[in-house]
């Protein structure tokens, strides 16, 4: 495709409502002379001009005009940036001038899926701008920028390269059968494997930590009525966002609220206190209590200091929910409250907290932190479900290349090696179908 092959897209880039600067960014071949005709002056290569926008004669507004030549630019293309006032009014009719003149509106992450195509940035890098842009804590757009960066991609690729150099030995040995006996004392590839598995176990386990920064956790408070659900959530809060009664039963539905435990994002839900009752609301109340604490990643369980058999009722209410300490689902912290109400909560498992005071409230948040592998020193990149899927697959490929390699039989293990390379060469988007390429940037926002 040449470059007048390809249209010019515009789009508006900044949020939509009222603002101080709104900017309308155009991208391709056409891009130079359209702003030329609407602000009356050419465009000068990085320089920030100041124009007088008009079309058909008449005046939109007075603003500045940036040019970015290509290949220099974001998407690799001339890009022309209009940063005017931010009346939602003057950017569309800014948008319709651009159109009339001959450039269409983008499609979502259209300027990123350019950027990606003419290989400024990869497909990792470009999801990162996405996380970027939807971060909900400093923490997720701390590691966004690493992975914009290229942090994650760079370890990819050098998984890649190892994994590539070694298929490359593979392949070349399989031409030449005499030297088979020696192939694997010769190259050392049993240990280039093992070595290669600890590297990958190491990325799949840093992109696991990405993806819970990227996307948060939710975390259900569980309990029987009066342990001080509601109260703990209004603590961490901040405010009183659930009603605290000492009637028992006063929950009756899910209470949802998006907050950050030290730049974690969480969904903390407050569910019903679970009982046995005849109250048909109240009993479907203590339903979906079960069900939400099933779809939680974290469920804090609360039992009451004043209680006798901490462990007894804790256990009690596991069974209730239906879950079972030490097996694959949501992770389970036990909690005491109301701690000021005793002398001593002594040694135990369970986080000794108090509502009422803040006491232990804390170490709580930390431990929910550590409970997904997060620590005060995590400096991780974001990653998506996407990137674990390949990673895993790549993990499943390189099991079988090592029970393969002492068999000597290498075509199958040049195979495998093959297999790993493409699972990893699928995150940064060397070996991605155009059909997923087309979903994950149909999820940018118009003007990136």
């Amino acid at each position: 495709m040449t470059t007048l092959d390809i249209d010019t897209i515009v789009a508006i880039a900044t949020p939509p409502g009222q603002g101080g600067i709104g900017v309308v960014r155009l991208s391709g071949p056409r891009s130079v002379d359209i702003c030329r005709v609407l602000a009356g002056q050419p465009a000068a290569p990085r320089r920030a001009q100041r124009i007088k926008l008009k079309h058909n004669g008449e005046a939109i507004d007075d603003g500045l005009m940036l040019y970015f030549p290509g290949p220099n630019s974001f998407t690799g293309e001339d890009v022309v940036e209009l940063q005017l006032h931010g009346s939602p009014v003057v950017l569309q009719r800014t948008l319709d001038a651009c159109r009339d003149s001959g450039a269409r509106l983008a499609r979502p992450g259209e300027f990123s899926e350019r950027a990606f195509l003419n290989n400024k940035i990869d497909l990792a890098q470009a999801e990162a701008i996405a996380d970027l842009i939807a971060s909900a804590s400093q923490g997720a757009a701390r590691a966004a920028v690493r992975a914009l960066s290229g942090e994650f991609s760079d370890q990819v690729a050098l998984l890649a390269a190892k994994t590539e150099r070694m298929r490359i030995l593979v392949e070349a040995t399989i031409d030449f059968p005499e030297e088979e006996e020696e192939f694997l004392t010769r190259y050392s590839i049993p240990q280039q494997l093992s070595s290669l598995e600890s590297e990958l176990s190491e990325l799949l386990e840093k992109s696991g930590r990405g993806k819970t920064i990227n996307e948060g956790v939710s975390v259900a408070l569980i309990g029987a009525p009066n342990t001080g659900k509601s109260s703990l959530l209004n603590r961490l809060t901040g405010e009183d966002a659930a009603i605290v009664t000492d009637i028992p039963g006063t929950t009756r539905d899910l209470l949802k609220v998006d907050l950050v435990f030290d730049d974690l994002p969480v969904r903390l839900v407050d569910t019903a206190g679970l009982r046995a009752t005849e109250d048909p609301v109240e009993r479907e109340g203590v339903s979906r209590a079960r069900d939400e604490a099933l779809r939680a990643d974290v469920i804090v369980c609360l039992v009451d200091a004043t209680e006798q058999d901490w462990t007894g009722e804790y256990r009690r209410l596991l069974e209730l929910v239906g879950v079972s300490a030490g097996v694959d689902g949501p992770v389970l912290l036990p909690a005491v409250n109301k701690c000021d109400l005793v002398n001593q909560t002594g040694e135990s498992d369970f986080l000794a907290i108090s509502a009422k005071t803040g006491e232990g409230v804390s170490s709580l948040i930390e431990s929910v932190r550590k409970s997904v592998g997060l620590t005060s020193e995590s400096t991780e990149f974001t990653a998506r479900q996407r990137h674990i899927d390949a990673l895993k697959m790549a993990a499943e490929h390189l099991r079988s290349a090592i029970a393969t390699a002492p068999t000597l039989q290498l075509e199958i293990l040049a195979e495998e090696l093959r297999e790993i390379h493409d699972a990893l060469g699928e995150i940064v988007g060397k070996t991605t179908p155009d059909d997923l390429l087309g979903l994950i940037f149909s999820e940018f926002c118009i003007g990136k």
